[in-house]
């Protein structure tokens, strides 16, 4: 038997690696302990807080379009250091790749894999702690890693009672996602990549901050530079006592040459799924995989702090009493009448959103006229009230785009406007300058939505390079920037609370309170809005949060809900005299709640350096100009 510190000797606390005669290996750290055999098969995880073991499968499987990826042999296991670390290297013989290996880096939280291939293919799916073992004689086929986990935490936010789920049960974290069945990971466009699992059990609406018992959390986190996290979706996948991940890569992503996955860490030893959270955030900072949030001249914005009214709900009301359907009340009169009654009412919003659809073809800046004849004039009147407007973009759009600048299905039709051509992200640019700049419409930011239209298909065409989250953080990175260009202190809103994306989002909106198709639609939101601005403030904890306050299922948990806003982020107000659900109307107890709300708001301490108060030396007067 051999040991080898892994990093300066003696006295080091990193990992130690004990080598035995038979080709074992064992990796002691302090929160961890793993034994791997010596053909490197699986990896056996243990948590210095106790449980049951994990059974990593170390293989993996990279499939490619024009064949499935399996393992004929693996081993022997061989190691080294790197930055003072044990590195173990597993190679595998595969059927489709020309060589391929399992890295594992031991480090203090935990082993860190990653899957390397070389040959020429295009990946449809990235199978993580799994294998398609062809070893010959018994268990072949999909082999998942084995565990006696119960419970399941996914930062992508679910139906509402379900703050958790058991370990049994799906989850899935991306860029794809809407109202449908089966489809209803959209909330977070992205979420973190980071999942956390529990032996012990816990009822599902258990608040997560308190969900601790004797066993610690493990997480499965996911990482790489966002450039290189070109899938759409990443998939939990349960078995009978298994798990694996999967990572739809949907044939745009070619290998040609050499390959190393996004690396995935399974770390034990977390009091709860938030302090799982926190690490995976320290994990992704220390490879530099986490963005810095953009640095304007000077400090934040206090402005962007002011309590919002965004006009959707209020459309919604008043589609209930009119039947005209809600993006047509998208009006300059429906908003003055809006803001009208909330005057009467003692209430004084600093940031107005004007919402779907202000605009001829929603991938174009251009105002409807008929709506808005002077769109202009109209902010402008809202600056000399102190006001900033925001206005409302669908991304992802073709309307309006040229058929040629879009992603597009094999026969030709659009699906998305595809920010991998030059010119397309030059229309989105110009489009986002034409909206604030002063010699255009002189709005003060963007509000947006329909992230989760990102485009997935394997049989779309699209320009060579990004895909998924990589695709979508690039033209977040386009809109982010000529914004930015344009008017500095411009606030750019979007529900994109993943750490890499923090240098392309101002602000992160907490989304619609519940989904509407869910089969317990009076379901409490409170708790659903307390787990998404927790999981966004431990993703991106130096961005704002929108309180968002769409769609109440009823005026008690609307109540309920304005009650807490401002222990959460800035207070969102979507309705001006009637919920658009039940048509229940605001009573004067309502109005004053908001009005004490706004006024507490406001006058908490503030943190001049990271903004997100009152309006003090900014001031209330005057249209925001460059600057």
């Amino acid at each position: 038997m051999t040991r080898a510190a892994g990093a300066k000797g003696a006295e080091s606390t990193a990992p130690e690696v004990v080598c035995r005669k038979d080709g074992t290996v064992t990796i002691r750290a302090a929160r961890w302990r793993m034994t791997l055999p010596a053909h490197g098969q699986t990896a056996f995880v243990h948590a210095a807080g106790g449980g049951h073991p994990v059974e990593l499968q170390l293989a993996g499987a990279l499939d490619r379009t024009d064949g499935t990826d399996e393992t004929l042999e693996t081993g022997p296991v061989a190691w080294h250091t790197e930055d003072d670390r044990p590195v173990l290297v597993v190679p595998r013989r595969s059927t489709v790749w020309r060589e391929a290996l399992t890295r594992v880096v031991c480090t203090d939280e935990g082993p860190e894999i990653s899957w390397e291939v070389a040959g020429r293919g295009l990946l449809r799916d990235v199978l993580c702690l799994a294998v398609r073992a062809a070893f010959g004689g018994r268990g072949g086929g999909l082999r998942p890693s084995g565990h006696a986990f119960s419970t399941l935490f996914s930062p992508n936010p679910g139906p509402p009672r379900r703050l958790l789920r058991g370990a049994g049960e799906s989850a899935v974290i991306g860029v794809v996602g809407d109202a449908r069945p089966g489809r209803g990971h959209w909330f977070f466009t992205p979420a973190p990549l980071c999942l956390a699992l529990s032996e012990n059990r816990f009822p599902d609406d258990t608040d997560p901050a308190r969900a601790r018992g004797p066993l610690p959390w493990w997480t499965l986190s996911v990482g790489a530079d966002v450039r290189d996290l070109t899938f759409t979706q990443l998939h939990y996948v349960p078995s009978d006592g298994g798990l694996h991940l999967r990572l739809e890569y949907e044939g745009h992503t070619e290998v040609d040459g050499r390959y190393r996955t996004p690396a995935v860490l399974v770390s034990p030893g977390h009091t709860d799924p938030y302090a799982g959270l926190h690490a995976h955030r320290r994990w992704l900072e220390g490879h530099g995989w986490a963005a810095v949030p953009y640095q304007g001249p000077g400090a934040r914005p206090l402005w962007w702090s002011e309590p919002m009214f965004c006009g959707w709900g209020a459309q919604m009301a008043r589609t209930r009493v009119t039947g005209v359907p809600a993006p047509d009340l998208s009006t300059q009169a429906e908003y003055d009448a809006h803001l009208e009654h909330l005057r009467e009412h003692g209430l004084d919003p600093g940031t107005v959103v004007v919402d779907d659809k202000w605009q001829r073809s929603y991938g174009h800046w251009e105002p409807d006229e008929e709506r808005w004849p002077d769109l202009r004039g109209w902010i402008e009147r809202q600056h000399a009230r102190g006001r900033r407007v925001l206005l409302w973009w669908k991304a992802w759009s073709t309307e309006g785009v040229p058929e040629e600048w879009c992603v597009r299905t094999g026969d030709g039709r659009p699906v998305t406007l595809d920010p991998g051509r030059p010119d397309a992200r030059a229309l989105l640019a110009e489009n986002v300058r034409r909206i604030l700049d002063p010699d255009g419409l002189n709005a003060d930011g963007l509000k947006v939505d329909f992230t989760a239209d990102t485009p997935t298909g394997e049989g779309l065409t699209a320009q060579p390079g990004r895909w998924g989250i990589a695709l979508l953080h690039q033209y977040l990175a386009v809109l982010h920037r000529s914004a930015k260009q344009t008017k500095p202190d411009a606030l750019v809103v979007t529900h994109t609370p993943h750490p890499a994306f923090a240098d392309v989002t101002d602000m992160v909106r907490l989304n619609d309170m519940l989904r509407l198709d869910d089969p317990d639609p009076w379901a409490p939101v409170v708790p659903q809005m307390r787990m998404r601005a927790a999981v966004a403030a431990a993703a991106c904890p130096d961005t704002l949060i929108d309180t968002d306050d769409w769609c109440a299922p009823d005026r008690e948990q609307w109540r309920a809900y304005t009650r807490v806003k401002d222990r959460l982020g800035v207070p969102a107000l979507y309705v001006s005299s009637h919920l658009d659900r039940t048509g229940e109307p605001l009573e004067e107890l309502d109005y004053a709640a908001l009005r004490e709300l706004w006024s507490r708001w406001r006058a908490r301490p503030v943190d001049r350096e990271k903004g997100g108060g009152p309006w003090q030396a900014a001031g209330r007067s005057g249209a925001s100009g460059r600057g």
